[in-house]
């Protein structure tokens, strides 16, 4: 490492945070004044406005990610003996809520473009107890939507769209989260939509739905002091949705940004042995990472470490193969295509503003490490 080289974070958040910092801070203080944190007219006014962008009749904020799942499958009466079809190339809190509803991920194998489910995997793994489909729109693109929808229409299945990586992504012309039963979004710092701390939302256009996961996310409350059922506590703060309805206004540029960046890298990729992201002909990509595979990966990550240059491994182990689900069985060589993808797959910087002089240094450094 030569001195005086600035390190280049993997993401840096700073940047956003002061382009927003005297709105974000206006808002704080406006929140504060009003007195109301908790399901305010900051959460209000976001559904709405977050509903009109993916095109759907309702949103409902929650507190993550990971509860806008559960929350989804709850409401669809997914529980103990149901099975639901997913990817075992993602993080963890997809398959996850499907156990934390008491029912059994089942995993299908991944397309090697853009490491998305692949449908016909996903045929082969239907059974009679299969109640639902969770494709994940992985790194800011969209599963093949058309056809998972098929394959739903086919089998009179529930789909529930895990969209945390590619807000702002569209597949056939719909925006994701627009599409299944249900989308769920998660509002954690280094997504394409961040707050400042976490939250989430889900998305649906069925009344029912909406009003079930409304109750759910409020201990099952239909009005103060009156519970229907047994929900949870899952509420956007108000002061995070003030900061996420300043960031949506936004959102354009900073789509636009990710993918200035990613256009960056791929052109100095261009007929080398980087293999970089696909986009599908039916889809656009958000670039939430950027993901490429590349021969002898450790080793060029550690290139790229030992210059202090950030990477991330999404995903170094599938999720079938894990100790958590060493009871459901599967074995290496289970899922071919995700098991090659964990071998050769490394996330590279990218975040809205990034210096160019940056994203040179690490195409440099990468490709110095290529060549051996």
């Amino acid at each position: 490492m030569h001195a005086g080289v600035k390190p280049v974070p993997f993401i840096d958040l700073s940047i956003q945070y002061k382009h927003v910092e005297v709105e974000w801070l206006e808002a704080i203080r406006a929140t504060g004044l009003k007195g109301s944190f908790i399901l305010g007219p900051n959460v209000t006014e976001f559904e709405k406005e977050f509903a009109a962008y993916v095109g759907v009749k309702h949103a409902i904020a929650v507190a993550n990610g990971t509860d806008s799942l559960v929350l989804s499958l709850r409401a669809l009466g997914i529980g103990h003996g149901d099975e639901v079809i997913t990817t075992p190339f993602t993080f963890f809190a997809s398959s996850e809520s499907v156990d934390l509803v008491g029912a059994t991920p089942v995993f299908a194998d991944i397309l090697p473009g853009n490491f998305c489910l692949d449908p016909s995997s996903v045929r082969k793994k239907i059974t009679s107890k299969t109640r639902a489909l969770l494709p994940v729109h992985l790194f800011g693109h969209p599963s093949d939507m058309h056809a998972i929808m098929k394959i739903a229409e086919d089998h009179r299945l529930a789909v529930v769209e895990d969209c945390a990586q590619a807000f702002g992504a569209a597949a056939d012309g719909r925006m994701v989260g627009s599409i299944g039963d249900t989308g769920s979004f998660s509002f954690y710092p280094t997504k394409v939509l961040g707050c400042y701390g976490d939250g989430g939302m889900v998305t649906t256009q069925s009344d029912e739905l909406n009003d079930h996961i409304r109750r759910l996310r409020n201990h099952g409350a239909i009005k103060p002091f009156i519970h229907a059922e047994i929900g949870c506590n899952s509420r956007l703060d108000e002061i995070q949705a003030a900061g996420l309805r300043i960031k949506l206004r936004r959102i354009k540029d900073d789509l636009a940004g990710r993918r200035t960046v990613a256009a960056e890298y791929t052109k100095r990729f261009y007929g080398t042995a980087v293999k970089t992201p696909v986009v599908s002909n039916y889809g656009t990509h958000v670039y939430n990472l950027y993901t490429i595979r590349v021969p002898n990966r450790d080793r060029v990550r550690q290139a790229l470490t030992d210059n202090q240059i950030g990477t991330s491994l999404c995903y170094p182990q599938g999720l079938h193969l894990q100790e958590v689900y060493r009871h459901l069985g599967y074995k290496p060589g289970s899922l071919p295509v995700c098991e090659q993808a964990t071998s050769e797959t490394l996330s590279l910087p990218i975040y809205p503003a990034m210096p160019l002089d940056h994203i040179e240094r690490v195409c440099k450094v990468l490709l110095q490490a290529v060549k051996g």
